[in-house]
């Protein structure tokens, strides 16, 4: 009879992703999990309540691993908004793409915008969006009070999206090193900063030749 695990959070993350990717399926149940590693049961539903969850935390796990590593840079004064937010995303892509087989089966082949499975990520994400000074733009500052909380309140949905766009690049994306999805999270936050300083013309003109070649490439 095998000796009963020490089963910690992190021990549940491992071996969950391990089944994943020797079974390329989930576990037909927390019982059979739990059993095939050594602890009980009810010691899973101490720091999960199920295998959604457990997905949920690892995609979150990603990001807040990239906002801490990103925290030493974007802590200087000299850093603008935008870099601060590119640091963040090459960060969490570069995470991504270590763990690529992993989080692709997590994500699966369909469109991710309405998965479950990043609720968690999207919370970290809006307190990080709202950590951010979007003040420093003229033209934010000269917008009438109406705009402005109208600038407050889409731009958390907006920078979801983004994100959420930028992982679908990703998850298509077959260059090497995955080096288009960085132009694709540069060129898209940064026509979507230029927009908001009101000199867009040539970076959207860039951006949509951009996305024209890379949607009939990776379709």
């Amino acid at each position: 009879m095998q000796e009963q695990a020490n089963i910690t959070q992190e021990k549940i993350f491992e071996r969950y992703g391990d089944y994943l990717l020797n079974h390329g399926e989930k576990p037909k149940n927390v019982y059979l999990f739990a059993k095939e590693n050594n602890f009980e049961e009810k010691e899973f539903y101490h720091y999960f309540s199920g295998f959604e969850q457990i997905e949920s935390e690892i995609m979150n796990h990603l990001f807040t691993k990239s906002l801490e590593l990103a925290a030493e840079v974007n802590s200087s004064d000299e850093i603008t908004t935008k870099e601060k937010l590119l640091n963040v995303y090459y960060i969490f892509f570069e995470n991504l793409t270590m763990n690529r087989s992993l989080v692709l089966s997590i994500l699966g082949s369909s469109k991710i915008q309405n998965i479950k499975t990043l609720k968690t990520l999207r919370e970290t994400h809006q307190h990080f969006v709202n950590t951010l000074d979007f003040n420093e733009w003229e033209l934010i500052r000269k917008a009438k009070e109406d705009l402005r909380k109208f600038n407050e309140k889409s731009r958390q949905e907006v920078l979801w999206l983004h994100l959420i766009s930028s992982i679908d690049f990703w998850k298509k994306d077959t260059s090497p090193d995955f080096e288009k999805t960085d132009i694709f999270i540069e060129k898209t936050i940064d026509t979507g900063f230029e927009l908001m300083d009101n000199e867009p013309l040539r970076k959207v003109f860039d951006l949509g030749k951009f996305l024209w070649k890379e949607k009939f490439k990776m379709s």
